[in-house]
């Protein structure tokens, strides 16, 4: 097994650019499995929920980059305040405010990516054109002084329609360059996950975030 994740992780990495992050999505896995790649070596990790990422950062390296991808709720932001290396999914103001709070308990600037929603499902996480620009607006007044605004995340439509994914990752793009040319040290553009990610990197994502592809199935039992 450890030679097979440590191959997936290389076939991955190979395929980003330059300043590119794969981000190793380790939700429901193991911390073991978890050491399996880190022993790779890989650095970057991704989880979705708070309690199993504070779990895990516990037991292993001091030196893993975590990576909080899924849906943060305000009341468990204090859990990784110390230590998360980037949040992805900043998708409405009171969890900004909340990070920032927290950060600054910390004495910590927290790196934050936007999360916008541009699949057409519902179920979908992100936000909306009218309260992106409200947030950046807010942002660019200062009101998040422990907070750095570094790039983008979206989620793309689950489908087979590949035109349509392309759409909604051109469509970040757009944004991502747009945010660029506003704020200075914008650097990640995070979109793409295993089914999706060779469209992502084709339309310029520079963070992918690979759980099945390199962990095999979750585990929904855990």
């Amino acid at each position: 097994m450890n030679n097979d994740i440590c191959s997936k992780i290389r076939f991955y990495r190979d395929q980003l650019p330059p300043e590119g992050i794969l981000v190793a999505v380790s939700k429901t896995k193991p911390a073991e499995m978890i050491r399996v790649a880190y022993d790779c070596p890989h650095r970057d990790f991704g989880e979705n929920k708070v309690q199993e990422m504070k779990a895990k950062h516990e037991v292993l390296p001091a030196d893993i980059r975590w990576h909080m991808i899924g849906h943060l709720q305000t009341n468990k932001v204090k859990y990784i305040a110390p230590f998360v290396w980037l949040v992805h999914s900043v998708d409405r103001e009171k969890i900004l405010r909340e990070i920032d709070k927290q950060a600054a308990k910390h004495g910590r600037v927290i790196p934050v990516l936007f999360q916008l929603k541009i699949a057409r499902e519902e179920t979908k996480f992100g936000l909306t054109e009218a309260d992106y620009e409200a947030l950046l607006d807010a942002y660019e007044e200062g009101r998040f002084p422990h907070v750095r605004l570094t790039g983008l995340m979206g989620m793309a439509s689950l489908t087979d329609d590949t035109e349509q994914i392309r759409r909604e990752f051109r469509g970040l793009r757009r944004k991502y360059e747009a945010l660029q040319n506003r704020f200075p040290g914008i650097r990640y553009l995070s979109m793409g996950m295993t089914g999706d990610y060779r469209l992502a990197l084709d339309e310029g994502a520079n963070i992918i975030r690979i759980g099945s592809g390199i962990f095999g199935a979750r585990d929904y039992g855990h």
